[in-house]
Parts: C-alpha cells; sequence; structure tokens
C-alpha cells in the first residue's frame, strides 16, 4: 500500500468539501490502482486528505495525469496558508483498517525510535480491542520517516470514543502503560469530527 497524506490550513470549507465531490464523480472513474480516501477538517480549519493506493506507481501515474493537476490547482486554492505534502509505502494496517463506517476519524503525528516496541503495543492492543475498545474499527500507520510516522484511527462514533478512553484498561495493558505512555508523549492529535470517505 501507498499513503499521501496532505495537510493545511482552509479558508474555502464548502469549497474544499465540493472539490473531494468532484474527484469522486469525475476523477475516480479513471483512477487505477486506488484504495480510497479519508478526509476532514477538524475543529481549528485544518483539512487532512489522505489517499490510499495500490502501489507507488499507481499514486505516481494518477499525479501525473493532466486533469488531477487541474484538480489540485481548483482544490489548492480552498487552502489559505501552506499545503504540506508525506507520503509512504511502509504502511501497517491496524484490525480494519481504513474504514468508511466510522462517524469519527482521529489523526495522530508522533515519532518513536522504538519501532518494535510500537509493534508490540499494537499486538496487546488489537488483542484487548474487542472487549475493551470496540469503539475502535481500525486504522493504518504510515512511516514518514524511519522516527516519524503518520496514524489515522477510525472510530464508530466520537462519543463512544471519548466514553471508551475513560474505561479501565485490561490488565495485560495496565501492566505495559507506562510504556504506551512514553510512547505517546508528545504525539499531535487532529479530530475529524465529520469525516468523508472517497
Amino acid at each position: 500500500m501507498f499513503v499521501q497524506i496532505i495537510q493545511g490550513h482552509v479558508a474555502d470549507t464548502e469549497g474544499f468539501r465540493r472539490q473531494g465531490d468532484r474527484w469522486e464523480a469525475e476523477l475516480r472513474p479513471g483512477t487505477r490502482g486506488f484504495l480510497g480516501t479519508t478526509g476532514g477538517i477538524t475543529a481549528d480549519g485544518t483539512a487532512i486528505l489522505a489517499a490510499r493506493f495500490e502501489s507507488t506507481e499507481a499514486a505516481r501515474a494518477n499525479s501525473e495525469r493532466p486533469e488531477q493537476g487541474t484538480w489540485w490547482a481548483d482544490m489548492e486554492r480552498c487552502f489559505d496558508g501552506p499545503v504540506t505534502f508525506a507520503e509512504s509505502s511502509d504502511v501497517e494496517v491496524l484490525l480494519a483498517g481504513g474504514s468508511g463506517p466510522a462517524a469519527f476519524v482521529q489523526v495522530m503525528k508522533g515519532s518513536t525510535d522504538k519501532r518494535s516496541l510500537l509493534a508490540e503495543m499494537d499486538q496487546l492492543f488489537t488483542t484487548a480491542a474487542p472487549t475493551w475498545r470496540p469503539d475502535v474499527i481500525g486504522g493504518l500507520r504510515a512511516w514518514i520517516t524511519p522516527t516519524d510516522y503518520v496514524e489515522i484511527i477510525y472510530f464508530t462514533s466520537e462519543a463512544q470514543a471519548r466514553a471508551n478512553e475513560q474505561s479501565t484498561p485490561p490488565p495485560a495493558v495496565i501492566a505495559r502503560m507506562a510504556d504506551f505512555e512514553a510512547m505517546m508523549a508528545g504525539s499531535e492529535y487532529l479530530d475529524l469530527t465529520e469525516p468523508f470517505f472517497t
């Protein structure tokens, strides 16, 4: 899998969403190797678009289409500041992966030099999630550099996510809570309360 992530502050939120609809209607039919898009705008106006492709080659082919360039020129006008781009073919799928049924999405930007420890935490969470965090549908983690990643987590709803994050973890998770908290220290969270999916 290959993931492209676009982030920037939008001034024209309606235009941003219209461009998403336009891409779905006009450009998606001719896009090969496309798996899906997650998008949304945070309360402070930060927009996130994360597009998934089967391969780097498929993503590059899409970017090189003239109609994609025209579409992006129109989309870029919706932003009122710099737009950042990140991409990776080093992608990990958590539980059900990118999930359209989600009503709440949280994007987390983090960094760690202990990737193997993070993998242990993933396995622990995967085992505990069905009974402890049934609100978590799935997620993706894209490694932008060897130590920096962007993680996208899909929830059934924000209300259920907020309630369950206050619940008592199972003993196996409690035993590793110090490790988990250390791994998450310094992470940036972006909440998409009205996510959209392609």
